[in-house]
């Protein structure tokens, strides 16, 4: 039971569950809910356990609820362009089904070889795309969900359009499990974009990679992905694969344009221009693919690359592209005044920015000092007029923050919702709010 009782978010507490279930249908999670009803046992759904803030981690007494081996994908529509799919469905092998139909599935998180589509629901999952295609929620259809009570329900729609009613499966799309879970979602599909064009600026301030952001960002351009890797991620990838990224720069900005023909040409010029103006050592338009590939790569294997170097503690603010240089340059203040390393990556295109705050394996002072350098980046982002996540879920990390960041009526009106579908608190409890 240890290895399914927590997520990937090394520093959140565990408890110790009860049972650990894995569920192979809809019915035996209907099943396992209603029992976990009537005697009050909390119940603690997981997919992959790919979270980094502590959402799938088992309270004392609880039920986990496994649902990683429900992992078939039922169809795919290409007329509809939409797929039905089992929550714990991989990512990558949704997008793999749904390229054989010359379709594409856009949410892709760094995660995307491990995590499932059911966790991605869970904390409405973002990724590298996000910042031209949207988030998980903007692709959920519909859903099949066991409530509170045990009952098995449909929410949502397959049609293009449809108004019916609340928006309760947009509802449950980031809930984190605490209002019902998961046991088949529907996504809408687009068609496969064209080959990208990748552009790659090199930078020795990560305050002139914010300034880069910003300027693309007042340029008008939509980037595909527009993605940060400072110095300390690219010396933890080096050090591991060996792919000799860290001598050539301190901070990378990965642009990719998917527009056709000569608006994608265009576009990636101009973003050029954009890194060139804010203090660019290096910029240009990649022509070898294989190197784009090895790029993006090296930004998928930033954080296991530095957990190889000790306990990670993983934030995920997001803030108005104006406020990235600032929010950036605060990260590298909080560093220095905490004494702690931080090292950064982003989906720089949209403001979510993930400082990772690493710490020696059993240095407790260094891990304390990490805890109020947590604290202050979140007051930073907030006080910059942003979210204190942007794709990861509150789960266990990011509560305090969510109540300093929400007004208390707004707080009340979450708890209100949380009552009415979860009427004796048995999903995920003490998660979120």
């Amino acid at each position: 039971m240890a290895s399914l009782a927590h997520d990937e978010a090394e520093w959140a507490p565990v408890g110790t569950p009860l049972a650990v279930v894995r569920a192979t249908t809809p019915e035996e999670v209907q099943s396992v809910v209603a029992a976990c009803y009537r005697h009050r046992v909390p119940v603690v759904a997981r997919g992959a356990g790919t979270g980094l803030s502590g959402g799938a981690n088992a309270v004392d007494g609880c039920i986990v609820l496994a649902l990683d081996r429900m992992d078939r994908v039922l169809e795919i529509d290409p007329l509809e362009r939409l797929a039905v799919v089992q929550p714990g469905v991989v990512n990558d092998d949704l997008r793999a089904a749904a390229a054989k139909e010359g379709l594409w599935y856009p949410p892709d998180p760094a995660s995307a070889p491990w995590s499932t589509i059911g966790g991605n629901v869970a904390t409405n999952a973002g990724g590298l795309c996000c910042v031209k295609y949207g988030v998980t929620r903007d692709y959920v259809l519909g859903l099949q969900v066991v409530t509170g009570t045990g009952e098995l329900v449909r929410l949502g729609r397959r049609t293009a359009k449809g108004v019916a009613g609340y928006d309760l499966a947009g509802l449950v799309v980031g809930s984190e499990g605490t209002l019902g879970i998961v046991t088949e979602v529907t996504v809408r599909l687009r068609p496969l974009p064209p080959p990208a064009i990748t552009v790659a600026g090199y930078f020795s301030s990560i305050v002139d990679a914010g300034r880069a952001v910003a300027a693309s960002a007042a340029a008008g351009l939509t980037p595909a992905a527009l993605e940060l890797v400072d110095r300390h991620c690219l010396k933890a990838v080096d050090a591991w694969k060996n792919m000799g990224l860290s001598v050539e720069a301190d901070v990378v900005l990965l642009a990719r344009f998917d527009e056709p023909g000569a608006a994608g040409e265009a576009a990636a010029e101009r973003m050029v221009s954009c890194f060139d103006d804010s203090g660019a050592t290096f910029a240009v338009r990649s022509t070898d693919e294989a190197e784009a590939e090895a790029l993006f790569a090296a930004r998928r294997l930033a954080y296991p690359a530095l957990e190889r170097l000790g306990p990670v503690l993983t934030e995920d603010v997001c803030v108005p592209k104006a406020q990235v240089p600032e929010m950036l340059a605060r990260i590298e203040r909080t560093a220095q005044r905490h004494d702690i390393t931080i090292a950064n990556i982003a989906h720089a295109g949209d403001g979510n920015l993930h400082p990772l705050l690493i710490t020696d394996p059993g240095d407790e002072a260094a891990r304390r000092r990490a805890q109020l350098a947590f604290d202050d980046i979140v007051a930073d982002a907030l006080a910059l007029g942003g979210t204190v996540t942007g794709e990861h879920g509150v789960g266990l990390l990011k509560k305090q923050g969510l109540e300093t960041e929400l007004s208390p009526v707004v707080l009340d009106m979450h708890r209100s919702v949380k009552r009415a579908l979860d009427p004796r608190g048995i999903l995920n409890p003490g998660k979120v709010v």
